[in-house]
């Protein structure tokens, strides 16, 4: 009987998931990864928790993936969020679904994924070696063989899974991309995605530490076009913003090439401008000969009060029977729009994900394998897709892995 040899490059979700599913085609699979243990970047996903997947339909998934999300149509339908479910429920890890039908294991703790993935693999008979791979040897347009540090491990077959760029510690430094570009793979413009935000200014560092809730993030481009709109939660940092709401606009933000966005914060998005000055014209009726940073106290957190007046060009002892009706437009204004200019992302070492990757138009979406190799998958973080928060990331590592290591296998047997 012949022996069909399938490899696969990095042992983080998307490996391990392709791994175990070419093992199931009957194929002799090896699975390599340079880190002492396997799935390091899944330790700390879910603030160490593990976000598994999204409990959502098909549509709602590829709704969540702001960029190439019509690459991913065809592994989402063969591996969807139920079928990750029910994937890691037969291999006894109990999960529960929260707020936003984000998905966690019932126990709260990434490495029981980890643990019921790496047993998965050794009951099925997946080689693992760790090590690093070197290099990939092509001939004739295919795959063949992949060099690591002292041996060479011939292949009919190999899949790359070696993540993107961030979280580096995790053992995510690229590897990968080069590998791809030196077998004529384009990769695109690597940076970070849910990343937190750099401020062209001050004021961010004045509220540093102060979180607002139930919020409005409006981000425009310099053509002044609205590329992302959305209500929830923000945090102001010593050098920007931060937050889940910043972290799932900054997926939009990736030219900064001399433009700088512009932010603005509703934040009463529950009132209309007219409800809003109603509101504060009572206030102010009650409170004619307060200070208006005394009367401001009402409606603001109180680390956003000198800003705001700061903004307005008002004292912060001025009394309220003071306040003219154009000082109190601006306020409304202030409170309807709060901008805020962002001249960059962070570095890309502190973002969740890598966006960027493998160009899609260079991989076949229905097998994850190349356009220009023959033999040659990718799957997860390296190819150029990338989600917002919320277990979606990991879905697509699942559903590329899944398919990739099916299909690579199946091309193994087929071509040998």
């Amino acid at each position: 009987m012949k022996e069909y040899n399938v490899v696969v490059i990095g042992g983080g979700a998307a490996g391990m998931m392709a791994a175990l599913q070419a093992k199931k085609q009957g194929v002799h699979v090896t699975l390599i990864e340079k880190n002492e243990k396997l799935g390091r970047k899944i330790y700390i996903t879910g603030k160490g928790r593990c976000n598994v997947t999204n409990e959502c339909d098909i549509e709602t998934m590829l709704l969540n993936i702001p960029h190439n999300a019509r690459f991913m149509h065809s592994s989402v339908r063969r591996f969807t969020p139920s079928e990750t479910m029910t994937f890691f429920e037969q291999l006894n890890v109990p999960l529960k679904t929260e707020r936003g039908g984000r998905v966690f294991p019932c126990s709260d703790k990434a490495y029981d994924i980890i643990d019921a993935l790496f047993f998965a693999l050794r009951r099925q008979g997946v080689k693992i070696i760790k090590d690093k791979a070197e290099a990939l040897v092509v001939q004739n347009g295919s795959i063949q063989a992949v060099k690591l540090t002292n041996q060479e491990i011939l292949c009919d077959a190999l899949v790359i899974a070696t993540g993107g760029v961030s979280y580096p510690t995790t053992g995510s430094n690229g590897a990968g991309h080069e590998m791809a570009q030196l077998l004529g793979h384009t990769v695109t413009t690597l940076q970070g995605g849910l990343v937190p935000l750099v401020e062209n200014g001050e004021d961010c560092s004045k509220m540093q530490g102060l979180s607002l809730r139930n919020v409005t993030l409006t981000v425009k481009n310099k053509k002044k076009k609205v590329i992302f709109e959305e209500q929830g939660e923000l945090l102001f940092t010593h050098f920007g913003l931060s937050g889940p709401l910043v972290l799932k606009a900054s997926s939009q933000m990736r030219d900064f090439d001399g433009d700088i966005y512009s932010l603005t914060i509703d934040l009463k998005p529950a009132l209309t401008e007219e409800q809003l000055e109603d509101r504060l014209l009572r206030e102010f009726k009650n409170n004619s000969n307060r200070n208006i940073q005394n009367v401001l106290e009402s409606l603001l957190p109180r680390l956003m009060i000198p800003v705001m007046l700061e903004r307005a060009q008002i004292l912060g002892d001025t009394k309220i029977h003071d306040i003219t009706k154009k000082q109190r437009m601006k306020l409304i204004d202030l409170f309807k729009r709060f901008s805020i200019k962002i001249s960059e992302k962070r570095p890309i070492e502190e973002a969740i994900i890598t966006a960027g990757g493998v160009k899609t138009k260079e991989i076949d979406p229905k097998s994850m394998m190349s356009k220009l190799v023959n033999g040659l998958f990718f799957a997860g973080e390296i190819i150029d897709v990338d989600a917002y928060t919320g277990g979606f990331n990991l879905q697509i590592a699942w559903s590329t892995g899944f398919v990739a290591g099916e299909q690579a296998a199946i091309f193994a047997k087929k071509e040998k």
